[in-house]
């Protein structure tokens, strides 16, 4: 705990709040004394022969040789291809079967990194973690490698007959016993393969299903308007925003636009901060960020929406909130209305059809449509109510309607409601295939399993949320011999020998007729977009008689919430390490899902954090530890899907627990009536939230719309002054519009090749992570004010860890950066005991993976592969520094400001990380570092860190304001 100078009292922890025992022996367990790490209790003389023998072998371990590697030279170099200069690529990463713009990083046709699109209108040059981890997910040695029938390896020659037989008599029957099933489509390439297959067999059917699909956003429009429609949001122009139980800046079809608009209008530059408000069960990095939060069950979300609907006087609105939110509601209710046109009402994706009826009546009452709130015609290619496509093709499995079933993509064996037999249902089907990037629980039930391109291998397009179409360009050859879905249903159409790129270029000629198609073709690949593809504003009404339905009754005991992952979004990701072993924002949970509660409710239920418990609901049971977290509503229950896979890979199965099994039909995402019962055991939790404490030092500072506080850095020291005359490198971090969303950690991850420890590595504090975000609390644990910080090497002017360290291997460059020569270093780790803000990590063992052939395609070749025994840390990119110093020698210039970009920085959606030259007076970060807010870390260390912090800045309603 820290407590700040405004006399707020910080902390990262329940445990640490309440400063108990059970603090000390959770510390005790994640940081043991290396006797008991490493060996049984021994005698003195014991001990001392063994640690003589550790210093006399200590050289030879820490200077563990590389591998060998053959190198051969090219005969003849490909054109435009020079080693040591990467080239970038423009194509899209669909998620949700909505596309963010991309450009990836290809080192000799070897993709390494991907950043975003600053030309896309979803991206704006930022990425999220799922498009960090791609490239991990591409060299993954688990995927599909060979086309198998019941598990034994067949040529591609063998499966194609097979399905020319099928086409055959699917023919003959104009289709009927066939039936394809898709995620979410909104490939117009695809969706044009679709209905040219539905045209050539009229009795066939298509079906969609994707567990995090937008079924109840659908059926929310349907209920506003009497159609289909999607909404858009206009951030950057809204003065006042209601998210009602939406975590739009955290995940979402949009969100890191969202991040992006919404943060513009956090800094107090001049433009008018925004206010936030958010209602919501469990804590999120939307409700962290907001001015006011309302905790309460995820099922009472209708009735304070009803209750400030009928403040605004929306018709039929009804209900009524609890009397301890009346007041809460009426004072957000005034300041929308004063905000009329400028403001924005959005409710939760997994919110009920009648709270998005309830938002959009709201915005429109408001004369928010148009402005800050946009409908446009769906972006699906045919839009539908997936759960129900879902039952009709299990229904039609069970029957035994279906002869010929084609998975494409997904994992609805493992992601299928718990009551939706379709796993029983698929096995009565004669003739099964499925296409996917592994051999999952779905493929293990398919005679057929072929396996799929990488969307990083594979051609193909495909929508973002506002409809803009990016072409999908493969920046590498299959490495598996992997089809793409227009390739598997190329094969079984008329021309089964068409490629991808064909397929779709095909398409795009029919689409956009011309001469200066190749012009065009070669434009939209390389920028990324095609121009005028977005979706148009949809002019649509609500209905007078929306709200006339009763409303819901108050649900009875425990409520559980299910949520996607924030890592492993519906467990498609589950084989990634690096999203694996990624802390969850606010928890800081890695290698698992547990059941997250708040503290009422955790007291009255008589368990604490990693006590196991059993969840039942509706005869269903499902065992998972438990975590206490801050701000969780009472009486609400929150688990994360994705988890508990029998069939993931080597990194996935079975980790944490399948919460898919408690999820229904019925209620796919809020169940009333769950019960919770001690078993008895204790599993423990590899969070790291109390990893790396700096031990009650002033951390965390806020201020108010208004305040203003500056800080002094002490200028009495007993270090030397030092000039740097050249550069002199630095970093601003704005706590404001920090969203915890941790796309720099995972950035930072593939950028510098840092590797994964696993889960028991990190169960002892051994994480890796150069970049870490930590979450920061201060008022009540039911509802604490919330704040996100990153913290890298703080590059110190007089560095702790250098006047420590016997052999010299951390020195300051002739810029002024705090090195690391891994050559040098002998593992003491002294340097890491020295340095006051815990960045440094020690490799005990070697956690790069040097053995497996695929991964070595992965690495960044211009950062070094650390083996163990030597300290790592963050060194602001020092390969980008050094490519900037070169271009710009070449060009004969001196580095622009603006022009060199740390990965963390490029990858942040809210531009929270700023780094530039401190000599440069007009740099961007020489102006935040002289802001009022900006100050350093400690800085009552002296230290003089170049990495400094502005401080977070609060709008808050005076109305609400206590």
């Amino acid at each position: 705990m820290s407590d700040a100078p405004g006399g707020k009292l910080w902390w990262r922890s329940l445990e640490e709040a309440a400063d108990g025992p059970e603090l000390a022996a959770l510390l005790a367990r994640q940081y043991p004394s290396q006797a008991e790490a490493w060996i049984d209790p021994l005698r003195r003389r014991d001990f001392l022969r063994l640690m003589a023998a550790s210093l006399a072998l200590g050289g030879l371990a820490s200077c563990s040789s590389q591998p060998r590697e053959e190198i051969v030279p090219y005969v003849h170099a490909p054109e435009n291809l020079v080693p040591g200069k990467p080239l970038f690529y423009a194509t899209a990463l669909a998620l949700g079967g909505l596309g963010t713009g991309v450009l990836v990083e290809s080192h000799l046709g070897r993709p390494t990194k991907v950043e975003g699109n600053p030309l896309h209108p979803a991206s704006l040059g930022a990425t999220d973690v799922f498009a960090q981890a791609a490239v991990l997910g591409l060299y993954d040695p688990d995927r599909s490698q060979a086309l198998t029938y019941v598990g034994a390896i067949r040529p591609w020659s063998e499966f194609l007959a097979v399905l020319r037989s099928a086409r055959g008599v699917a023919r003959a029957r104009r289709g009927a016993g066939l039936r394809i099933l898709t995620e979410t489509v909104t490939s117009p390439t695809l969706a044009a393969e679709l209905a040219a297959v539905l045209h050539d067999f009229p009795e066939a059917r298509w079906h969609q299903w994707e567990p995090a699909g937008r079924d109840t956003a659908r059926a929310g429009a349907r209920l506003a308007f009497g159609e289909d429609a999607d909404t858009r949001y206009a951030l950057a122009d809204a003065d006042v925003i209601v998210a009602l139980d939406a975590d739009f800046l955290g995940c979402g079809p949009a969100h890191l636009r969202s991040v992006r608009e919404f943060a513009a209008r956090r800094r107090p530059d001049g433009r008018g901060m925004n206010r936030l408000y958010v209602v919501e069960s469990g804590l999120t990095p939307t409700g962290a960020r907001a001015d006011h939060r309302l905790p309460c069950r995820a099922g009472e979300v209708e009735d304070v929406a009803r209750a400030l609907a009928a403040a605004l006087g929306v018709a039929g609105a009804g209900g009524a909130p609890p009397a301890a939110d009346a007041r809460w509601v009426a004072a957000v209710a005034r300041d929308l209305a004063a905000h009329r046109g400028r403001s924005a009402v959005i409710p939760g994706e997994q919110q009920p059809a009648v709270v998005h009826a309830l938002a959009h009546a709201i915005n429109a009452a408001l004369g928010n449509v148009g402005k800050t709130v946009v409908h446009t015609a769906p972006v699906e290619a045919r839009p539908e109510d997936q759960l129900a496509s879902l039952r009709a093709l299990t229904a039609d499995m069970d029957a035994g309607r279906v002869e010929l079933l084609l998975v494409l993509g997904g994992n609805p064996v493992y992601t299928a409601p718990a009551d939706v037999p379709f796993a029983a249902a698929l096995a009565k089907v004669p003739l099964r295939v499925h296409l996917g990037l592994y051999a999952d629980e779905t493929a293990e039930l398919c005679h057929w399993h072929v396996p799929e391109a990488h969307p990083l291998e594979a051609w193909g397009d495909v929508r973002a949320y506002d409809g803009t179409v990016t072409i999908q360009q493969p920046l590498i050859a299959p490495l598996y011999g992997g089809r793409s879905a227009l390739e598997l249903l190329a094969a079984f159409g008329e021309r089964p020998e068409r490629g991808g790129r064909e397929i779709v270029r095909e398409h795009w000629q029919g689409a956009r007729p011309g001469a200066d198609f190749e012009a065009a073709w070669r434009r939209w690949l390389h920028d990324g977009v095609v121009p005028g593809t977005a979706l148009a504003p949809k002019t649509v009404a609500v209905r007078p008689d929306v709200l006339r339905a009763a409303p819901r009754a108050a649900g009875a005991g425990l409520e559980v919430v299910f949520r996607p992952d924030p890592t492993l979004h519906d467990g498609r990701f589950a084989n990634n390490a690096w999203l694996e072993e990624l802390p969850k924002p606010i928890t800081s949970v890695t290698w698992d899902n547990p059941v997250l509660l708040g503290p009422a409710a955790a007291e009255r239920l008589g368990v604490a954090s990693e006590d196991e418990v059993e969840l039942e609901h509706g005869g269903r049971k499902v065992r998972a530890p438990v975590f206490v977290v801050p701000g969780h509503a009472d009486g609400s229950l929150t688990v994360l899907l994705g988890h508990g896979r029998r069939r993931a890979g080597r990194v996935g199965t079975g980790v944490g627990f399948d919460a898919y099994g408690l999820r229904t039909a019925d209620a796919p995402w809020i169940a009333d009536g769950v019960t919770l019962r001690r078993t008895g055991r204790r599993r423990p939790l590899a969070t790291v939230q109390h990893h790396h404490r700096m031990e009650g030092r002033d951390v965390v500072r806020t201020l108010t719309v208004g305040e203003h506080e500056a800080h002094a850095e002490p200028e009495v020291s007993l270090y030397p002054s030092v000039a740097y005359p050249g550069h002199r490198w630095g970093m601003a971090i704005d706590l404001s519009t920090c969203v915890g969303c941790n796309a720099c950690v995972v950035a930072c991850q593939a950028e510098n090749n840092v590797p994964v420890v696993g889960r028991t590595e990190v169960l002892r504090g051994r994480e890796m992570h150069w970049l870490r975000v930590d979450s920061y609390h201060a008022g009540e644990s039911a509802n604490p004010e919330t704040h996100f910080m990153p913290v890298p090497c703080m590059q110190c002017e007089n560095a702790p860890c250098e006047v420590v360290c016997p052999v010299e291997a951390t020195v300051h460059s002739a810029e002024g950066l705090n090195d690391m020569v891994y050559n040098r270093c002998v593992g003491t780790r002294y340097c890491s005991n020295n340095c006051p803000y815990k960045v440094r990590r020690f490799n005990f063992f070697q956690y790069a993976d040097w053995e497996t052939e695929s991964l070595v395609a992965l690495r960044n070749p211009d950062v070094s592969v650390r083996s163990r025994g030597v300290m790592e840390k963050c060194t602001y990119c020092v390969q980008r520094i050094t490519h900037a110093r070169i271009r710009a020698e070449e060009e004969s210039r001196p580095i622009r400001d603006g022009e060199l970009v740390t990965a963390c920085q490029q990858a942040c959606p809210a531009e929270a990380i700023v780094f530039g030259d401190l000599n440069d007076p007009q740099s961007r970060v020489v102006k935040l570092k002289a802001e009022a807010r900006s100050y350093a870390l400690l800085e009552e260390l002296n230290t003089r860190p170049r990495t400094t912090y502005l401080a977070a800045v609060k709008n808050p309603n005076p109305e609400l304001a206590t």
